[in-house]
């Protein structure tokens, strides 16, 4: 059977199309409405928090978790989700850090590290779509695994004496004076937009996280797309240790620790679904733009760096509760 467009009926995939462009629309306008909110109070209450430099360091700092958050909000969309993306940018960092720190170029840097984080991802793909290992045992093993690994590499020592190559990434890289990293999460994140809105591999995606039995019957080939999320996953990790690499002269052993809940933050408080069929890579860049609002404002504030971790949760456990709310109230009409 070939792979073919989940399309019951034009009625059917109307009304779909329609409750995927309002949950999208109405997601976005919120996070800009509590985005407004936030800034407005907080440069009351802290006349330094909107100026341009801090502006440019919340930018910055969220460029990572926004990258990454591309491909796990297509991860999460299928119903999967990837723990082990904290692990596997300590892993490609380390090698793309020594490699510099060899006299490498930039456009070998940059590919190395997409390479190494396309391979982790390729391990977390193969087991979960071929194997048929649930997502979160599988990369719960090889968050672990890929931290074991990083750790062998930078032999327990930190990575000393970076040189510049990659600071058109870092926190000094750009362009009309926003950070470049910024710029490119916006791409990647219109590309993903525009992907899963206009494709019909991308809309197999929410069809996969919507139903994947009904979606196997449809033709969809399951595996294969979900193989397939795995990887762009550990491509944009790949990716997302250059800005890591570039952004100091130093790379410490922990790199990472707690990156994936700052990603799956984004992800959730953007909108999409924990459960699948449902999101938007557009929601998860503003979900990044709240998490770094929400970093940056404790720090304006003085507030310890542990409270971090603890909102981040209280933000998802909410974020997941009104989505459970949501498919009961669907479920029920």
């Amino acid at each position: 059977m070939t792979a073919t467009d989940v399309r019951p009926h034009p009625g059917q995939q109307r009304a779909e199309g329609t409750a995927r462009r309002s949950f999208a629309y109405g997601n976005e306008v919120t996070l800009l409405g509590i985005l407004a909110v936030a800034w407005v109070a907080l440069s009351l209450a802290y006349p330094t928090f909107h100026e341009v430099g801090n502006i440019q360091n919340v930018l910055s700092s969220i460029a990572m978790v926004a990258i990454v958050g591309v491909g796990m909000t297509m991860v999460i969309l299928t119903g999967g989700i990837d723990v082990s993306v904290g692990s596997g940018l300590a892993v490609c960092a380390v090698i793309v850090a020594k490699y510099v720190l060899s006299g490498g170029s930039v456009v070998v840097a940059v590919a190395l590290g997409v390479l190494v984080g396309a391979l982790l991802g390729a391990v977390n793909g193969a087991i979960v779509a071929f194997g048929r290992v649930a997502p979160i045992i599988t990369t719960f093993a090889t968050l672990n695994l890929f931290r074991f690994v990083s750790l062998q590499i930078f032999e327990n020592q930190q990575v000393n004496g970076i040189p510049p190559t990659l600071s058109w990434f870092g926190p000094t890289g750009r362009t009309l004076g926003v950070p470049n990293a910024f710029l490119v999460a916006v791409l990647l994140t219109v590309v993903a937009w525009w992907y899963l809105k206009s494709y019909s591999t991308g809309r197999h995606l929410f069809a996969i996280g919507s139903n994947r039995d009904t979606a196997l019957f449809a033709g969809v080939r399951v595996a294969r797309r979900e193989f397939a999320v795995y990887v762009v996953t550990g491509v944009l990790v790949g990716l997302a240790s250059t800005v890591a690499v570039g952004s100091g002269g130093v790379v410490q052993p922990n790199i990472g620790t707690g990156f994936e809940l700052q990603v799956i933050a984004a992800v959730v408080i953007g909108g999409t679904s924990i459960l699948g069929g449902r999101g938007s890579a557009l929601c998860t860049l503003l979900g990044a733009l709240l998490v770094g609002t929400l970093r940056s404002a404790l720090v304006t504030m003085g507030a310890p760096g542990l409270l971090t971790d603890f909102f981040l949760g209280v933000f998802i456990l909410a974020a997941v509760a009104v989505d459970l709310v949501r498919q009961k109230r669907r479920s029920h009409r």
